[in-house]
């Protein structure tokens, strides 16, 4: 259900501004997306695990409030963000 080191230290590389950057806005929401394209595999088979899709949705309310962070200090890294992960809002 969660994703492999690799995964996140290539999540790292990709988006984040510096060398070991994990505490960026883009980092974050890169690892939380990734995470919640895995656990929303995970509900196809496992309909009826409540307790995770409770994870899930505070998950997605915490990409939410990135995002909302992120277009309120710089509309561009914004908008590049979002096209970046196909995220369609």
């Amino acid at each position: 259900m969660s994703i492999t080191a690799e995964e996140k230290t290539g999540l790292i590389k990709e988006f984040g501004t510096k060398n070991g950057d994990t505490g960026s806005p883009e980092v974050q929401v890169a690892i939380l997306t990734k995470r919640i394209a895995t656990l929303t595999e995970h509900f196809k088979t496992h309909k009826k695990d409540n307790h995770g899709r409770r994870g899930l949705l505070k998950m997605v309310a915490r990409r939410r409030k990135l995002l909302d962070y992120l277009k309120a200090k710089d509309e561009g890294r914004y908008r590049e963000l979002i096209k970046s992960l196909g995220i369609r809002r």
